[in-house]
């Protein structure tokens, strides 16, 4: 077996179950193979007075075995808001000792970044001191946002540079990373994967009924259901979905995630006049999202950016349709009205592609057949092939 040493601030830990679980599920299948052994270190910032938050993210920095993935978190000093430019030197002061630790009891064949900043440049130095191939990989926001600092392209360019290999979520990402100045030649396409045994189309019938009993919701038969699943933060766009609410007096929204927005949206929904119709769910049990989406009618995210959004997959493979802006990967994954439309980002063109969908519903079997090429399998395969080519170069 080949040992790979995965380098991830995006992965599952006691204090935040649901964060980065798509890092977690793609290395899990890739385990799960038998010719790829993983270990995985998780770094965790802490700031020098662990507070609130933080003082729980502290006591959630424990090791252990998690679906056939070795996972080790230390921690690494994190000055919250301010210290981005810092990351990368204080996660790699911070996990070197560990990975040399590890990497002289068993050696590793190569190390891999699961996020390009600040854990590209991090794994760049560790894969250097351990003289191990490294590859880097980019999910959208990493691009996009550090991008735009100069010192976070910088560190990417210089990352990307010294790398064996890349890969990017999408094509429309992998367009970026080339506009922002890394190689072409050396990015390969990454899709996401997809939990099948949990994301199908469920019987419509009673799952209104029993999200009503969940949440205490009064879901009337002939209410449009809209759902908008994730991070309650700007880039998402859950304003321009209330707005688009208040133009379509027989929906109901819910809102899953938790997020910075959480009052700001709360206030815009009370300043509309559609507060009883706007249900923030937080963060939900794994279990419950399929029903969520199943029941809905459309899943709406108006994102300013992406890379290839889970949540897009999740809603398709649900049977549910999609109303998302062209951000990201959004025209490789709405390649058929099936999957739903794609408008600008307004609450007006919101609005108004709800209502084409809701005119003419495409059936769930539809829909659900635009995710069929998304599954863990097919993604751990792609991994597989990626790191393989690295070692073979």
């Amino acid at each position: 077996m080949k040992r790979l040493l995965s380098l991830s601030t995006l992965y599952p830990n006691a204090q935040n179950p649901r964060f980065g679980t798509f890092v977690a599920r793609s290395l899990e299948a890739l385990a799960a193979r038998e010719d790829w052994d993983v270990t995985v270190i998780n770094p965790i910032g802490i700031p020098p007075i662990a507070f609130g938050k933080y003082a729980a993210l502290k006591n959630a920095a424990i090791d252990g075995t998690e679906n056939r993935v070795a996972v080790h978190r230390p921690t690494f000093p994190l000055v919250p808001k301010f210290g981005g430019r810092f990351n990368p030197a204080f996660i790699a002061r911070a996990v070197l000792p560990l990975a040399a630790k590890l990497h002289a009891e068993r050696p590793f064949d190569m190390l891999d970044a699961q996020f390009f900043y600040p854990d590209g440049p991090a794994a760049a130095r560790i894969a250097k001191e351990l003289g191990l191939p490294f590859s880097i990989k980019a999910r959208g926001a990493d691009i996009h946002y550090w991008g735009a600092k100069s010192y976070g392209r910088t560190a990417m360019l210089e990352a990307g540079e010294a790398s064996a290999g890349m890969l990017a979520v999408c094509n429309a990402l992998k367009q970026d990373m080339t506009a922002l100045g890394l190689p072409a030649d050396k990015i390969s396409l990454h899709y996401t994967g997809l939990d099948r045994d949990r994301f199908r189309p469920l019987d419509h019938t009673q799952l209104r009924n029993r999200l009503g009993q969940e949440f205490g919701i009064a879901i009337g038969e002939d209410d449009a259901l809209l759902a908008t699943t994730g991070a309650l933060i700007p880039r998402k766009g859950q304003e321009f979905v209330i707005g688009a609410l208040a133009q379509l007096p027989d929906a109901r929204l819910l809102l899953v995630g938790k997020g910075e927005d959480d009052a700001k949206l709360r206030a815009l929904a009370d300043e509309l006049g559609v507060a009883d119709r706007v249900h923030f769910l937080g963060s939900v049990d794994h279990d419950l999202l399929p029903i969520i989406l199943s029941a809905s009618d459309a899943m709406v995210l108006p994102s300013s950016s992406e890379g290839l959004a889970n949540a897009w997959v999740e809603a398709l493979a649900c049977g549910t349709p999609l109303v998302i802006t062209d951000a990201g990967g959004a025209r490789e994954v709405v390649t058929s009205p099936a999957a739903g439309v794609i408008v600008e980002r307004s609450a007006v063109a919101v609005a108004a592609g709800i209502e084409k969908l809701l005119a003419a519903p495409p059936s769930s079997e539809d829909v659900a057949a635009m995710a069929e090429r998304f599954s863990w399998t097919n993604n751990a395969a792609t991994l597989a092939e990626h790191y393989n080519s690295i070692l073979e170069a």
